[in-house]
Protein backbone atom coordinates (compact mmCIF):
# COMPACT_ATOMS: atom_id res chain seq x y z
CA UNK A 1 0.00 0.00 0.00
CA UNK A 2 1.16 3.51 -0.84
CA UNK A 3 1.77 5.49 2.38
CA UNK A 4 1.32 9.26 2.26
CA UNK A 5 2.67 11.56 4.93
CA UNK A 6 0.10 13.90 6.47
CA UNK A 7 0.92 17.11 8.32
CA UNK A 8 -2.01 18.51 10.31
CA UNK A 9 -2.72 22.20 10.18
CA UNK A 10 -1.80 22.95 13.81
CA UNK A 11 1.68 21.54 13.24
CA UNK A 12 2.43 24.29 10.74
CA UNK A 13 0.01 27.22 10.93
CA UNK A 14 -1.47 29.28 13.73
CA UNK A 15 -5.05 28.66 12.55
CA UNK A 16 -6.92 26.40 10.08
CA UNK A 17 -5.51 28.31 7.15
CA UNK A 18 -7.18 26.55 4.24
CA UNK A 19 -10.67 26.82 5.69
CA UNK A 20 -10.10 30.47 6.57
CA UNK A 21 -8.90 31.19 3.03
CA UNK A 22 -12.12 29.70 1.69
CA UNK A 23 -14.33 31.54 4.18
CA UNK A 24 -12.79 35.01 3.80
CA UNK A 25 -14.06 35.58 0.22
CA UNK A 26 -17.45 34.08 1.14
CA UNK A 27 -17.83 36.35 4.17
CA UNK A 28 -16.66 39.31 2.12
CA UNK A 29 -19.22 38.44 -0.55
CA UNK A 30 -22.03 38.52 2.03
CA UNK A 31 -20.73 41.81 3.41
CA UNK A 32 -20.65 43.32 -0.08
CA UNK A 33 -24.25 42.30 -0.78
CA UNK A 34 -25.47 43.68 2.56
CA UNK A 35 -23.46 46.93 2.50
CA UNK A 36 -25.46 50.17 2.68
CA UNK A 37 -23.81 51.82 -0.34
CA UNK A 38 -21.94 50.96 -3.51
CA UNK A 39 -18.80 52.78 -2.34
CA UNK A 40 -18.68 50.80 0.88
CA UNK A 41 -19.32 47.58 -1.03
CA UNK A 42 -16.35 48.27 -3.30
CA UNK A 43 -14.06 49.01 -0.34
CA UNK A 44 -15.15 45.86 1.46
CA UNK A 45 -14.52 43.81 -1.66
CA UNK A 46 -10.99 45.15 -1.97
CA UNK A 47 -10.23 44.58 1.71
CA UNK A 48 -11.38 40.98 1.49
CA UNK A 49 -9.41 40.41 -1.71
CA UNK A 50 -6.21 41.88 -0.25
CA UNK A 51 -6.64 39.76 2.89
CA UNK A 52 -6.92 36.63 0.74
CA UNK A 53 -3.74 37.59 -1.13
CA UNK A 54 -1.92 38.04 2.19
CA UNK A 55 -3.19 34.68 3.41
CA UNK A 56 -1.97 33.03 0.19
CA UNK A 57 1.50 34.52 0.80
CA UNK A 58 1.39 33.17 4.36
CA UNK A 59 0.43 29.79 2.90
CA UNK A 60 3.56 29.77 0.74
CA UNK A 61 5.71 30.75 3.73
CA UNK A 62 4.47 27.98 6.05
CA UNK A 63 4.49 25.30 3.35
CA UNK A 64 7.43 22.94 3.81
CA UNK A 65 8.66 22.03 0.35
CA UNK A 66 11.17 19.54 1.78
CA UNK A 67 8.48 17.37 3.37
CA UNK A 68 6.52 15.18 0.92
CA UNK A 69 2.85 14.45 1.42
CA UNK A 70 -0.26 16.47 2.29
CA UNK A 71 0.20 19.53 4.50
CA UNK A 72 -2.15 21.78 6.47
CA UNK A 73 -4.57 18.86 6.62
CA UNK A 74 -8.03 19.42 8.09
CA UNK A 75 -10.84 16.90 8.45
CA UNK A 76 -14.31 17.15 9.93
CA UNK A 77 -16.34 13.95 9.85
CA UNK A 78 -20.09 13.82 10.05
CA UNK A 79 -22.72 11.17 9.53
CA UNK A 80 -23.80 12.88 6.32
CA UNK A 81 -20.53 14.22 4.89
CA UNK A 82 -16.79 14.43 5.44
CA UNK A 83 -15.02 17.76 5.01
CA UNK A 84 -11.35 17.27 4.16
CA UNK A 85 -8.84 19.83 2.90
CA UNK A 86 -5.10 19.89 2.37
CA UNK A 87 -2.40 21.05 -0.04
CA UNK A 88 0.69 19.70 -1.71
CA UNK A 89 2.97 20.81 -4.53
CA UNK A 90 0.30 19.99 -7.11
CA UNK A 91 -2.31 22.41 -5.78
CA UNK A 92 -0.60 25.09 -3.71
CA UNK A 93 0.54 27.40 -6.53
CA UNK A 94 -2.98 27.63 -7.96
CA UNK A 95 -4.22 29.26 -4.75
CA UNK A 96 -2.11 32.46 -4.82
CA UNK A 97 -2.73 32.61 -8.58
CA UNK A 98 -6.47 32.65 -7.87
CA UNK A 99 -6.10 35.31 -5.18
CA UNK A 100 -3.92 37.59 -7.31
CA UNK A 101 -6.11 37.39 -10.41
CA UNK A 102 -9.23 38.07 -8.33
CA UNK A 103 -7.56 41.19 -6.93
CA UNK A 104 -6.62 42.31 -10.46
CA UNK A 105 -10.16 41.65 -11.68
CA UNK A 106 -11.46 43.94 -8.93
CA UNK A 107 -8.97 46.63 -9.93
CA UNK A 108 -10.17 46.25 -13.49
CA UNK A 109 -13.76 46.86 -12.37
CA UNK A 110 -12.69 50.33 -11.23
CA UNK A 111 -12.19 51.20 -14.91
CA UNK A 112 -15.72 50.17 -15.82
CA UNK A 113 -19.23 50.84 -14.70
CA UNK A 114 -19.13 47.51 -12.90
CA UNK A 115 -17.30 49.22 -10.05
CA UNK A 116 -20.74 50.24 -8.77
CA UNK A 117 -22.31 46.82 -9.29
CA UNK A 118 -22.21 45.05 -5.94
CA UNK A 119 -23.62 41.83 -7.43
CA UNK A 120 -20.74 41.72 -9.91
CA UNK A 121 -18.16 42.27 -7.16
CA UNK A 122 -19.84 39.67 -4.96
CA UNK A 123 -19.81 37.18 -7.84
CA UNK A 124 -16.07 37.63 -8.32
CA UNK A 125 -15.47 37.02 -4.61
CA UNK A 126 -17.75 34.00 -4.61
CA UNK A 127 -15.91 32.63 -7.62
CA UNK A 128 -12.63 33.06 -5.77
CA UNK A 129 -13.91 31.12 -2.76
CA UNK A 130 -15.20 28.32 -4.99
CA UNK A 131 -11.87 27.91 -6.80
CA UNK A 132 -9.86 27.90 -3.57
CA UNK A 133 -12.28 25.37 -2.10
CA UNK A 134 -11.84 23.13 -5.14
CA UNK A 135 -8.03 23.31 -5.13
CA UNK A 136 -7.77 22.39 -1.45
CA UNK A 137 -10.47 19.68 -1.47
CA UNK A 138 -9.18 16.24 -0.47
CA UNK A 139 -12.52 14.55 -1.07
CA UNK A 140 -13.77 13.65 -4.55
CA UNK A 141 -17.41 14.60 -3.95
CA UNK A 142 -16.32 17.76 -2.14
CA UNK A 143 -14.28 18.71 -5.20
CA UNK A 144 -17.23 17.96 -7.46
CA UNK A 145 -19.56 20.09 -5.32
CA UNK A 146 -17.28 23.11 -5.64
CA UNK A 147 -17.15 22.60 -9.42
CA UNK A 148 -20.96 22.54 -9.48
CA UNK A 149 -21.15 25.80 -7.52
CA UNK A 150 -18.82 27.38 -10.08
CA UNK A 151 -21.76 27.60 -12.48
CA UNK A 152 -23.48 30.25 -10.34
CA UNK A 153 -20.92 33.10 -10.54
CA UNK A 154 -20.02 32.30 -14.15
CA UNK A 155 -23.65 32.56 -15.27
CA UNK A 156 -24.32 35.72 -13.24
CA UNK A 157 -21.20 37.49 -14.48
CA UNK A 158 -21.78 36.52 -18.10
CA UNK A 159 -25.40 37.68 -18.16
CA UNK A 160 -24.91 40.89 -16.20
CA UNK A 161 -21.55 42.06 -17.55
CA UNK A 162 -21.11 40.32 -20.89
CA UNK A 163 -20.46 42.46 -23.95
CA UNK A 164 -22.28 40.33 -26.55
CA UNK A 165 -25.88 40.45 -27.74
CA UNK A 166 -26.43 36.69 -27.37
CA UNK A 167 -25.34 36.25 -23.78
CA UNK A 168 -28.28 34.03 -22.81
CA UNK A 169 -27.54 31.70 -25.71
CA UNK A 170 -23.91 31.60 -24.60
CA UNK A 171 -25.00 30.72 -21.07
CA UNK A 172 -27.23 27.94 -22.43
CA UNK A 173 -24.31 26.54 -24.44
CA UNK A 174 -22.03 26.80 -21.42
CA UNK A 175 -24.49 24.98 -19.17
CA UNK A 176 -24.99 22.27 -21.78
CA UNK A 177 -21.27 21.50 -21.85
CA UNK A 178 -20.44 21.97 -18.18
CA UNK A 179 -23.42 20.05 -16.81
CA UNK A 180 -22.70 17.12 -19.11
CA UNK A 181 -19.09 17.13 -17.91
CA UNK A 182 -20.13 17.39 -14.27
CA UNK A 183 -22.55 14.50 -14.73
CA UNK A 184 -19.82 12.26 -16.16
CA UNK A 185 -17.45 13.18 -13.34
CA UNK A 186 -20.11 12.52 -10.72
CA UNK A 187 -20.89 9.09 -12.16
CA UNK A 188 -17.17 8.32 -12.31
CA UNK A 189 -16.61 9.32 -8.69
CA UNK A 190 -19.64 7.30 -7.52
CA UNK A 191 -18.47 4.24 -9.42
CA UNK A 192 -15.01 4.71 -7.94
CA UNK A 193 -16.26 4.93 -4.36
CA UNK A 194 -18.77 2.10 -4.64
CA UNK A 195 -16.29 -0.01 -6.60
CA UNK A 196 -13.78 0.16 -3.78
CA UNK A 197 -16.54 -0.60 -1.25
CA UNK A 198 -17.57 -3.61 -3.32
CA UNK A 199 -14.15 -5.16 -2.80
CA UNK A 200 -14.51 -5.10 0.96
CA UNK A 201 -13.49 -1.58 1.92
CA UNK A 202 -15.72 1.07 3.49
CA UNK A 203 -17.57 3.47 1.21
CA UNK A 204 -15.45 6.57 0.96
CA UNK A 205 -14.65 9.36 -1.45
CA UNK A 206 -11.63 10.60 0.48
CA UNK A 207 -8.70 11.14 -1.89
CA UNK A 208 -6.19 9.55 0.45
CA UNK A 209 -8.32 6.43 0.85
CA UNK A 210 -8.95 6.19 -2.90
CA UNK A 211 -5.26 6.50 -3.67
CA UNK A 212 -4.12 4.08 -1.00
CA UNK A 213 -6.65 1.41 -1.92
CA UNK A 214 -5.13 -1.70 -3.43
CA UNK A 215 -8.47 -2.76 -4.80
CA UNK A 216 -8.80 -3.87 -8.41
CA UNK A 217 -11.79 -2.07 -9.85
CA UNK A 218 -14.04 -4.07 -12.15
CA UNK A 219 -14.99 -1.09 -14.29
CA UNK A 220 -11.72 0.84 -14.05
CA UNK A 221 -11.61 1.61 -17.78
CA UNK A 222 -15.15 2.99 -17.79
CA UNK A 223 -14.37 5.13 -14.74
CA UNK A 224 -11.27 6.48 -16.46
CA UNK A 225 -13.22 7.49 -19.57
CA UNK A 226 -15.98 9.17 -17.53
CA UNK A 227 -13.45 11.21 -15.56
CA UNK A 228 -11.19 11.95 -18.52
CA UNK A 229 -13.97 13.23 -20.77
CA UNK A 230 -15.58 15.13 -17.90
CA UNK A 231 -12.30 16.86 -17.10
CA UNK A 232 -11.59 17.42 -20.82
CA UNK A 233 -14.69 19.61 -21.11
CA UNK A 234 -13.44 21.80 -18.28
CA UNK A 235 -9.89 22.18 -19.58
CA UNK A 236 -11.12 22.59 -22.44
CA UNK A 237 -9.44 19.95 -24.59
CA UNK A 238 -10.16 19.50 -28.29
CA UNK A 239 -12.80 18.44 -29.40
CA UNK A 240 -14.70 19.42 -26.22
CA UNK A 241 -13.88 23.12 -26.52
CA UNK A 242 -16.94 24.53 -28.30
CA UNK A 243 -18.12 26.69 -25.41
CA UNK A 244 -14.88 28.63 -24.81
CA UNK A 245 -14.60 30.76 -28.00
CA UNK A 246 -18.20 31.97 -27.77
CA UNK A 247 -17.86 32.70 -24.05
CA UNK A 248 -14.66 34.65 -24.68
CA UNK A 249 -16.28 36.63 -27.49
CA UNK A 250 -19.53 37.56 -25.74
CA UNK A 251 -18.60 37.33 -22.08
CA UNK A 252 -16.85 39.83 -19.87
CA UNK A 253 -13.15 40.49 -19.56
CA UNK A 254 -13.57 41.66 -15.97
CA UNK A 255 -13.69 38.08 -14.74
CA UNK A 256 -11.78 36.36 -17.50
CA UNK A 257 -8.58 36.15 -15.46
CA UNK A 258 -10.17 34.19 -12.66
CA UNK A 259 -12.16 32.19 -15.23
CA UNK A 260 -8.82 31.07 -16.70
CA UNK A 261 -7.87 29.70 -13.29
CA UNK A 262 -11.18 27.87 -13.36
CA UNK A 263 -10.14 26.30 -16.67
CA UNK A 264 -7.07 24.89 -14.94
CA UNK A 265 -9.39 22.88 -12.69
CA UNK A 266 -9.58 20.34 -15.49
CA UNK A 267 -5.79 20.04 -15.70
CA UNK A 268 -5.51 19.93 -11.92
CA UNK A 269 -8.25 17.28 -11.65
CA UNK A 270 -6.48 15.03 -14.16
CA UNK A 271 -3.27 15.25 -12.12
CA UNK A 272 -5.09 14.79 -8.81
CA UNK A 273 -7.55 12.01 -9.66
CA UNK A 274 -6.55 10.20 -12.86
CA UNK A 275 -2.82 9.55 -12.45
CA UNK A 276 -2.67 8.57 -8.76
CA UNK A 277 -5.94 6.61 -8.52
CA UNK A 278 -6.07 4.92 -11.95
CA UNK A 279 -2.39 4.79 -13.00
CA UNK A 280 -2.50 1.52 -14.94
CA UNK A 281 -5.57 2.49 -16.94
CA UNK A 282 -4.19 5.99 -17.55
CA UNK A 283 -0.98 4.54 -18.92
CA UNK A 284 -2.89 2.08 -21.11
CA UNK A 285 -4.95 4.85 -22.71
CA UNK A 286 -2.26 7.51 -22.79
CA UNK A 287 -2.17 7.27 -26.60
CA UNK A 288 -5.72 8.64 -26.74
CA UNK A 289 -4.77 11.67 -24.63
CA UNK A 290 -1.71 12.10 -26.86
CA UNK A 291 -3.86 12.20 -30.01
CA UNK A 292 -6.31 14.69 -28.50
CA UNK A 293 -3.41 16.81 -27.28
CA UNK A 294 -1.64 16.94 -30.65
CA UNK A 295 -4.86 17.67 -32.53
CA UNK A 296 -5.69 20.39 -30.01
CA UNK A 297 -2.28 22.05 -30.38
CA UNK A 298 -2.54 22.47 -34.14
CA UNK A 299 -6.30 23.00 -34.30
CA UNK A 300 -6.14 25.79 -31.71
CA UNK A 301 -3.13 27.46 -33.33
CA UNK A 302 -4.54 27.32 -36.87
CA UNK A 303 -7.98 28.56 -35.84
CA UNK A 304 -6.35 31.37 -33.86
CA UNK A 305 -4.49 32.50 -36.97
CA UNK A 306 -7.83 32.76 -38.80
CA UNK A 307 -9.55 34.99 -36.23
CA UNK A 308 -10.21 38.71 -36.58
CA UNK A 309 -11.71 38.97 -33.08
CA UNK A 310 -8.88 39.20 -30.56
CA UNK A 311 -10.94 37.53 -27.82
CA UNK A 312 -11.65 34.48 -29.98
CA UNK A 313 -8.00 34.44 -31.02
CA UNK A 314 -6.85 34.17 -27.41
CA UNK A 315 -9.52 31.55 -26.68
CA UNK A 316 -8.14 29.30 -29.44
CA UNK A 317 -4.64 29.99 -28.12
CA UNK A 318 -5.80 28.62 -24.76
CA UNK A 319 -7.12 25.49 -26.52
CA UNK A 320 -3.72 25.03 -28.16
CA UNK A 321 -1.98 25.46 -24.80
CA UNK A 322 -4.30 22.88 -23.23
CA UNK A 323 -3.13 20.29 -25.74
CA UNK A 324 0.47 20.88 -24.64
CA UNK A 325 -0.44 20.55 -20.96
CA UNK A 326 -2.34 17.29 -21.48
CA UNK A 327 0.61 15.71 -23.26
CA UNK A 328 2.86 16.70 -20.37
CA UNK A 329 0.49 15.11 -17.85
CA UNK A 330 0.50 11.81 -19.75
CA UNK A 331 4.29 11.73 -20.10
CA UNK A 332 4.31 9.67 -16.89
CA UNK A 333 7.54 11.14 -15.62
CA UNK A 334 8.53 13.98 -13.39
CA UNK A 335 9.74 16.17 -16.21
CA UNK A 336 6.36 16.21 -17.92
CA UNK A 337 4.39 16.60 -14.69
CA UNK A 338 6.53 19.49 -13.47
CA UNK A 339 6.40 21.17 -16.86
CA UNK A 340 2.61 20.89 -17.06
CA UNK A 341 2.05 22.40 -13.60
CA UNK A 342 4.53 25.24 -14.14
CA UNK A 343 3.11 25.97 -17.60
CA UNK A 344 -0.43 25.96 -16.19
CA UNK A 345 0.56 28.73 -13.78
CA UNK A 346 2.52 30.65 -16.42
CA UNK A 347 -0.15 30.34 -19.13
CA UNK A 348 -2.93 31.24 -16.68
CA UNK A 349 -1.20 34.42 -15.53
CA UNK A 350 0.04 35.45 -18.98
CA UNK A 351 -3.22 34.83 -20.83
CA UNK A 352 -5.13 36.67 -18.11
CA UNK A 353 -2.78 39.62 -18.61
CA UNK A 354 -3.40 39.66 -22.37
CA UNK A 355 -7.15 39.44 -21.94
CA UNK A 356 -7.15 42.22 -19.35
CA UNK A 357 -5.16 44.39 -21.76
CA UNK A 358 -7.71 43.62 -24.47
CA UNK A 359 -10.46 44.56 -22.02
CA UNK A 360 -8.81 47.93 -21.46
CA UNK A 361 -8.59 48.43 -25.21
CA UNK A 362 -12.24 47.50 -25.57
CA UNK A 363 -13.24 50.18 -23.07
CA UNK A 364 -11.44 52.74 -25.22
CA UNK A 365 -12.54 51.58 -28.65
CA UNK A 366 -15.71 49.54 -28.01
CA UNK A 367 -14.44 46.89 -30.40
CA UNK A 368 -12.44 43.67 -30.23
CA UNK A 369 -12.07 43.37 -34.02
CA UNK A 370 -8.40 43.41 -35.01
CA UNK A 371 -8.92 45.20 -38.38
CA UNK A 372 -10.47 48.15 -36.52
CA UNK A 373 -7.60 48.44 -34.06
CA UNK A 374 -4.18 49.95 -34.52
CA UNK A 375 -1.82 52.48 -33.01
CA UNK A 376 -2.82 51.52 -29.47
CA UNK A 377 0.77 51.89 -28.29
CA UNK A 378 0.36 55.65 -28.51
CA UNK A 379 -2.90 55.50 -26.58
CA UNK A 380 -1.31 53.83 -23.55
CA UNK A 381 2.12 52.25 -23.58
CA UNK A 382 1.51 50.28 -20.37
CA UNK A 383 -1.17 48.22 -22.12
CA UNK A 384 1.25 47.42 -24.93
CA UNK A 385 4.02 46.44 -22.50
CA UNK A 386 1.61 44.21 -20.58
CA UNK A 387 0.46 42.48 -23.76
CA UNK A 388 3.94 41.87 -25.17
CA UNK A 389 5.40 40.56 -21.88
CA UNK A 390 2.45 38.18 -21.50
CA UNK A 391 2.73 37.15 -25.15
CA UNK A 392 6.44 36.41 -24.72
CA UNK A 393 5.60 34.26 -21.70
CA UNK A 394 3.05 32.19 -23.63
CA UNK A 395 5.65 31.94 -26.41
CA UNK A 396 7.93 30.40 -23.72
CA UNK A 397 10.73 32.89 -24.36
CA UNK A 398 13.85 32.81 -22.09
CA UNK A 399 13.37 34.84 -18.92
CA UNK A 400 9.75 33.81 -18.54
CA UNK A 401 8.37 30.89 -16.50
CA UNK A 402 7.09 29.30 -19.69
CA UNK A 403 10.69 28.72 -20.87
CA UNK A 404 11.63 26.39 -18.03
CA UNK A 405 8.17 24.83 -18.13
CA UNK A 406 8.34 23.91 -21.82
CA UNK A 407 11.94 22.72 -21.40
CA UNK A 408 10.85 20.23 -18.74
CA UNK A 409 7.78 19.16 -20.68
CA UNK A 410 9.73 18.58 -23.90
CA UNK A 411 12.34 16.56 -22.03
CA UNK A 412 9.63 14.41 -20.49
CA UNK A 413 7.93 13.97 -23.86
CA UNK A 414 11.17 12.88 -25.50
CA UNK A 415 11.67 10.22 -22.83
CA UNK A 416 8.12 8.91 -23.17
CA UNK A 417 7.15 9.40 -26.83
CA UNK A 418 10.32 10.31 -28.69
CA UNK A 419 11.45 13.19 -30.84
CA UNK A 420 8.58 13.32 -33.33
CA UNK A 421 5.95 14.24 -30.72
CA UNK A 422 8.32 16.78 -29.16
CA UNK A 423 8.96 18.40 -32.52
CA UNK A 424 5.21 18.58 -33.11
CA UNK A 425 4.77 20.40 -29.78
CA UNK A 426 7.49 22.88 -30.69
CA UNK A 427 5.95 23.47 -34.12
CA UNK A 428 2.61 24.19 -32.48
CA UNK A 429 4.33 26.64 -30.16
CA UNK A 430 5.91 28.36 -33.17
CA UNK A 431 2.46 28.83 -34.66
CA UNK A 432 1.28 30.32 -31.36
CA UNK A 433 4.23 32.70 -31.40
CA UNK A 434 3.37 33.77 -34.92
CA UNK A 435 -0.24 34.56 -34.10
CA UNK A 436 0.60 36.51 -30.95
CA UNK A 437 3.31 38.57 -32.65
CA UNK A 438 0.94 39.26 -35.52
CA UNK A 439 -1.79 40.36 -33.08
CA UNK A 440 0.63 42.66 -31.25
CA UNK A 441 1.81 44.25 -34.48
CA UNK A 442 -1.71 44.85 -35.79
CA UNK A 443 -3.19 46.16 -32.55
CA UNK A 444 -0.39 48.26 -31.10
CA UNK A 445 1.93 49.25 -33.94
CA UNK A 446 0.00 49.04 -37.19
CA UNK A 447 -2.72 51.34 -38.47
CA UNK A 448 -6.40 50.37 -38.50
CA UNK A 449 -7.44 48.57 -41.67
CA UNK A 450 -10.92 49.93 -41.18
CA UNK A 451 -11.87 53.38 -39.96
CA UNK A 452 -11.87 53.37 -36.19
CA UNK A 453 -9.95 55.79 -34.05
CA UNK A 454 -8.21 54.74 -30.86
CA UNK A 455 -10.87 56.60 -28.87
CA UNK A 456 -14.51 56.15 -29.78
CA UNK A 457 -15.87 58.84 -27.47
CA UNK A 458 -13.19 61.50 -27.06
CA UNK A 459 -15.88 63.96 -25.93
CA UNK A 460 -16.51 61.84 -22.82
CA UNK A 461 -13.13 61.34 -21.17
CA UNK A 462 -14.81 60.10 -17.99
CA UNK A 463 -15.78 56.93 -19.81
CA UNK A 464 -12.17 56.08 -20.54
CA UNK A 465 -10.25 53.66 -18.35
CA UNK A 466 -7.98 54.94 -15.63
CA UNK A 467 -4.32 54.95 -16.79
CA UNK A 468 -3.24 54.56 -13.16
CA UNK A 469 -5.23 51.35 -12.75
CA UNK A 470 -3.93 50.09 -16.06
CA UNK A 471 -0.34 50.69 -14.92
CA UNK A 472 -1.01 48.90 -11.61
CA UNK A 473 -2.35 45.82 -13.40
CA UNK A 474 0.53 45.85 -15.89
CA UNK A 475 3.16 46.28 -13.17
CA UNK A 476 1.84 43.40 -11.03
CA UNK A 477 1.50 40.87 -13.85
CA UNK A 478 4.79 41.78 -15.55
CA UNK A 479 6.69 41.72 -12.25
CA UNK A 480 5.33 38.27 -11.43
CA UNK A 481 6.11 36.83 -14.86
CA UNK A 482 9.64 38.24 -15.02
CA UNK A 483 10.38 37.49 -11.37
CA UNK A 484 9.26 33.87 -11.64
CA UNK A 485 10.87 33.50 -15.04
CA UNK A 486 14.35 34.43 -13.82
CA UNK A 487 14.05 32.46 -10.59
CA UNK A 488 12.04 29.29 -11.14
CA UNK A 489 14.03 26.98 -8.82
CA UNK A 490 11.95 27.70 -5.67
CA UNK A 491 8.69 27.12 -7.53
CA UNK A 492 9.94 23.89 -9.07
CA UNK A 493 10.97 22.66 -5.62
CA UNK A 494 7.46 23.41 -4.41
CA UNK A 495 6.06 21.35 -7.29
CA UNK A 496 8.60 18.59 -6.60
CA UNK A 497 7.16 18.23 -3.12
CA UNK A 498 4.13 16.46 -4.57
CA UNK A 499 5.97 14.05 -6.85
CA UNK A 500 5.88 11.15 -4.44
CA UNK A 501 2.20 11.69 -3.67
CA UNK A 502 0.98 12.51 -7.19
CA UNK A 503 2.17 9.30 -8.77
CA UNK A 504 1.64 5.74 -7.74
CA UNK A 505 4.73 4.20 -6.16
CA UNK A 506 3.71 0.75 -7.34
CA UNK A 507 4.06 1.92 -10.92
CA UNK A 508 6.93 4.36 -10.56
CA UNK A 509 10.13 4.63 -8.53
CA UNK A 510 11.35 8.10 -7.69
CA UNK A 511 14.92 9.27 -8.17
CA UNK A 512 14.64 12.41 -6.10
CA UNK A 513 17.41 14.86 -5.24
CA UNK A 514 16.49 18.44 -4.33
CA UNK A 515 20.11 19.50 -3.77
CA UNK A 516 20.94 18.91 -7.43
CA UNK A 517 17.68 20.28 -8.76
CA UNK A 518 18.98 23.40 -10.50
CA UNK A 519 15.92 24.14 -12.59
CA UNK A 520 15.58 20.51 -13.65
CA UNK A 521 13.37 17.81 -12.26
CA UNK A 522 14.56 14.32 -11.58
CA UNK A 523 13.12 11.50 -13.58
CA UNK A 524 10.60 9.00 -12.29
CA UNK A 525 11.46 5.73 -13.98
CA UNK A 526 8.84 3.08 -14.59
CA UNK A 527 9.28 -0.16 -12.67
CA UNK A 528 10.10 -3.11 -14.85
Amino acid sequence: MDIINITLWWETAAFPLLTIMTLVPLITMVAVLSSPSQAIASRIGFIGSILTVLLSIYLLLVFDKTKPGIQLYEQVQNIIFTYTVGVDGTSILFIPLTAILTFLALIYTLTTRRASDRIHIASLLGYEAILIGAFVAMNALQFWFWCLLELIPVVIITIRAGSGQNRRWVVALLLQHWISGLFMVLVGFLMLGFGIMGTGDTLTFDWLALKQSDSSLEYATLIFFLLFFGFAIRMPLFPFHGWLPVLAEQGTVASVGILLVGLKLGIYAAIRFLLPILPEVAERWAWLALIFGLLGIFYGALLALMQINIRRLLAFAVISQTGILVIGIFDFNTYGLEGSILLSIAFGLATAGMLLSIGMIYKRTHTAMIPRLGGMFDANASIAVLFVICALSTMVMPGTPGFDGIHLLIEGTIKEYGWLVSIAILMGNVLAAALLLRAFQLIFIGTPQRFQGPFLNPSKPSTLPSPRNERIIAAIICSLLIGIGFHTSPWLRVIDQSITSSTNNELYSTLYNTQQHDNKAVLINKDN
